[in-house]
């Protein structure tokens, strides 16, 4: 039988509710204090794991943009940085600066023309002379014997000849008379011709040896100067040059130089030699005159070239009034040559020497690099003019290296690659300007 309960009233369902088991579990019959404590450490481990999980992400993002930015790095690094430069157009004249060489206007080396000793010298180192003036004197007992003798000789011919003279009148008087034939006539007359011959023979022999004993006075050829005395008094001289030394080599006495005016000879580049001509004007220094320059002027060049340095030898007029140049002086020459100013000049160190020629390297709007063939004109120094192959809104890289290929990209720089390649990691931003 199923009872019927009676309504609970609200005490009881109160004290009920106290007492009566959880159907929930355990949580619901405990404080609310218990169970927020029990709730905060799971509320912090997703917080932790929350944060931990943020700052892994940040760390990847921070890395990746690390990587990034080394690779950006890497590959700026990797492109070879140069710098540029432009053709320009050459200048109207250029001065050419080439050593020199003065040498006296006219320089006569003096040997002895007789056999004998140097009595006495009379003329010394840089001692000025006229012409005629006497350097030296020298002893020849040898030829004043010779001499005496070749007059002896003569003395004998005239005499004989005068016995042929009358000899040969006596026939010649016999003549035509029954006395005396005719060819003994013909033959005392050619024997008194014969006669005078000898006596012409002799006299030239003792003019020979007189002429000869003219010599015994070495004297100067022109006015000018000594430059060189080689002998002194006893040394004994020959008639086949000069002092003799022990070898038999033989050496001039003195040495007489013009200097009023000198001759300068400088060695002119091939490039440069059809600009030399007659009466052009040029000046030059002296190592021992720093502050003057001294103007000259171009005689004549030998029309020839040098085969070894492929230079012409050109010779230079420098007036020398108060011959305070010497002869043998080392000068700097400056020649003053026209050039072309339409002709393009570009940097020595920007030419390619390849093997298909000479050639520049190109930089174009896209950084590429392209090898342009040239042709060259003359080489100014630190310069060089371009015939042909380039013009004037050209880029070129200043000093290309040898590895540098056709078609290869290239960073360009305002600065040298040196500096170019410290200060880039530093500057990206300045390098992003230049592109």
């Amino acid at each position: 039988m199923n009872e019927v309960m009676p309504p609970d009233t609200a005490s009881d369902r109160a004290i009920g509710a106290q007492h009566a088991p959880n159907r929930h579990g355990p949580e619901r019959s405990q404080p609310a204090g218990k169970r927020r404590r029990r709730a905060t450490p799971w509320i912090m481990v997703i917080v932790s794991v929350a944060v931990l999980g943020g700052l892994a992400a940040w760390g990847i993002i921070i890395r990746e943009n690390d990587v990034a930015e080394e690779r950006a790095t890497a590959e700026d690094a990797s492109l070879p940085k140069v710098t540029l430069v432009s053709p320009e157009k050459g200048p109207t004249s250029r001065t050419l600066t080439l050593p020199g060489e003065t040498q006296a206007w006219f320089t006569a080396p003096i040997f002895a023309q007789v056999t004998g000793y140097v009595e006495k010298w009379y003329k010394d180192y840089g001692d000025p002379v006229k012409k005629g003036d006497l350097l030296a004197t020298i002893e020849t007992p040898d030829l004043d014997q010779e001499l005496q003798q070749a007059r002896s000789q003569l003395d004998v011919a005239k005499t004989r000849a005068e016995l042929a003279k009358v000899t040969a009148q006596r026939w010649q008087n016999l003549s035509g008379s029954q006395a005396v034939s005719q060819q003994t006539v013909d033959v005392n007359i050619a024997d008194y011709k014969a006669q005078q011959a000898l006596v012409e023979a002799a006299q030239y022999n003792v003019a020979r040896y007189e002429a000869k004993e003219a010599f015994k006075r070495v004297v100067a050829p022109f006015d000018g100067i000594v430059t060189a005395r080689n002998t002194d008094v006893g040394n004994f001289v020959n008639a086949a040059g000069g002092n003799a030394g022990q070898q038999g080599h033989t050496q001039e006495l003195f040495s007489v130089a013009d200097v009023h005016d000198l001759r300068v000879f400088v060695s002119v580049p091939q490039d440069y030699s059809g600009f030399i001509k007659p009466d052009l004007e040029v000046s030059l220094t002296l190592p021992q005159f720093p502050n003057q320059t001294f103007d000259a002027k171009v005689i004549t060049t030998s029309k020839s070239y040098n085969v070894a340095a492929r230079t012409i030898l050109t010779e230079l007029m420098l007036p020398n009034p108060t011959q305070d140049i010497y002869p043998g002086a080392f000068a700097q020459v400056k020649f003053v040559v026209p050039t072309d100013p339409n002709i393009l000049v570009v940097p020595e160190q920007a030419l390619l020497f390849r093997a298909k020629g000479m050639q520049v390297a190109l930089v174009g709007a896209d950084n590429k690099v392209h090898l342009q063939n040239v042709t060259l004109g003359l080489n100014l120094g630190q310069t060089v003019q371009i015939t042909q192959g380039l013009k004037l809104t050209d880029r070129l890289i200043a000093n290309p290296s040898d590895g540098l290929l056709e078609g290869q990209t290239v960073e360009v720089v305002h600065t040298s690659p040196e500096n170019a390649n410290n200060e880039a990691p530093s500057s990206p931003s300045s390098k992003a300007s230049d592109h």
